[in-house]
């Protein structure tokens, strides 16, 4: 059987320990976490097998997309499947006409949170009011404390609770600058948006993100994917949005709004949970439970110049719920695994900070990987192998995008060197939606 495979070591590389925060998750069985129900769960979950032994995402015209072997593009008018993503109600119209955003306040204004909005972040609820905003305006006016929850001083990460009362200053939208035509730098930035990309239509554009590419700027980061936008700015000063992230060094399906009504439309898909994404990852050793539900809290910390999340106890300041369900899609000997992740919740670091928990981090992790004496098999890069392989969402004006993006370089060598079947059936797809 090729699961039973051990790896070709043409020479010894060592991994790496990460920091030691890491450490005391890493080596917790399953079994230990199942008694601190408190504190986290990990169970077997059995993933119903599909009838045709294949991920079941058919389309209204009976036919069967391969959704096995790296490939792109929407599956649209799709019937409802356990991983296809909830329907929802499309707009009304010939679909040419943007809805309005929100007016950007000129005064003061009080919003209170509904139902609809609890649980978002302070960030996100201003992005989703008015997506005309940039990133870097909204941290601002938080940090400030222009933005206040009740009356108090708030952060972008907090989230809040129904009949909260926001304030929110007056706002501007930044006024671009001017980008002079025939630019060398801003030609090849579109060159090189355009080789990224995998899906893109009137609304949205979903990109194969690189390895190592980060998703928004912060302290020393100056080349990053939303600045790279700007050079995709129209002549009405719109520009294309980020609707979610990706961690700095995982690669894969990153989905991008063209529109206003694109972003405030994806936003509330992303908010609701009715995205569906799947992520591919190498990990240390092989679960003994081949198919499970992982359930902890997680919570932010800081240590000098770096940031974690470490598993947190129910009702810990700060701490959020996060849940993954994980499949051990082909093993190469016992030494490391080839796993399939689907989040349902959106926690930061939630897929290497689980995987570490119960003991098998994913290969490359500087953040969790703590395994001593662990030997990474020669001819295999030391970088992250996770990938976010694949995104299902209801498309803002009907139907589902469904698109898959490739193994990245770096994990395509090391699927090359172990002898994994990339073109594998996944049993992830069948996994519950929540």
């Amino acid at each position: 059987m090729r699961g039973s495979r051990k790896p070709r070591q043409p020479g010894g590389g060592r991994q790496n320990a990460g920091p030691r925060h890491g450490r005391s998750s890493s080596h917790r069985h399953s079994e230990a976490a199942a008694k601190r129900p408190n504190t986290s769960a990990h169970a077997a979950f059995k993933f119903r097998n599909p009838k045709s032994g294949i991920p079941s995402f058919s389309r209204d015209d009976g036919g069967k997309p391969d959704l096995r072997r790296g490939g792109g593009g929407p599956a649209l008018g799709a019937r409802a499947t356990s991983f296809e993503a909830r329907p929802q109600r499309a707009p009304q119209g010939d679909g040419k006409q943007d809805a309005a955003p929100a007016a950007l306040p000129t005064g003061v204004q009080n919003a209170a949170v509904t139902a609809d909005e609890a649980g978002m972040r302070v960030d996100r609820f201003l992005e989703a009011k008015f997506p005309g905003l940039s990133f870097s305006h909204i941290q601002r006016v938080i940090r400030k404390a222009e933005v206040r929850v009740d009356g108090k001083r708030t952060q972008p990460k907090n989230r809040l609770v129904m009949g909260q009362i926001v304030r929110i200053p007056p706002l501007r939208l930044d006024r671009p600058k001017p980008r002079e035509p025939g630019n060398s730098a801003d030609d090849e930035t579109r060159e090189f948006l355009k080789s990224i990309t995998l899906y893109e239509d009137a609304d949205v554009l979903v990109f194969n993100k690189p390895m190592g590419l980060a998703v928004q700027g912060g302290s020393g980061t100056t080349r990053h994917l939303d600045g790279m936008l700007e050079v995709m700015r129209d002549a009405h000063g719109q520009r294309p949005r980020l609707v979610h992230r990706l961690d700095k060094d995982t690669a894969g399906c990153l989905l991008v709004a063209k529109t206003r009504f694109a972003a405030a439309a994806l936003a509330k898909t992303f908010r609701s949970r009715s995205a569906r994404k799947v992520y591919w990852a190498l990990v240390a050793g092989v679960p003994k439970v081949q198919q499970g539900r992982i359930s902890t809290f997680l919570v932010k910390q800081e240590r000098e110049d770096e940031s974690f999340m470490r598993i947190a106890r129910h009702g810990e300041k700060g701490a959020s719920h996060a849940v993954t369900y994980y499949a051990v899609v082909e093993t190469a000997g016992p030494m490391l695994a080839w796993v399939s992740l689907k989040p349902v919740t959106g926690r930061t670091h939630q897929l290497r900070a689980h995987m570490a928990h119960i003991g098998h981090p994913i290969v490359g992790d500087p953040k969790y990987f703590s395994l001593e004496n662990w030997q990474l098999p020669g001819g295999m890069q030391n970088r992250l192998h996770l990938l976010a392989r694949r995104i299902a969402v209801p498309h803002p004006r009907g139907g589902v995008i469904d698109v898959t993006a490739p193994l990245p370089p770096h994990m395509e060598q090391s699927w090359n060197l172990l002898g994994l079947d990339a073109g594998r059936y996944d049993p992830i797809e069948d996994a519950p939606a929540d």
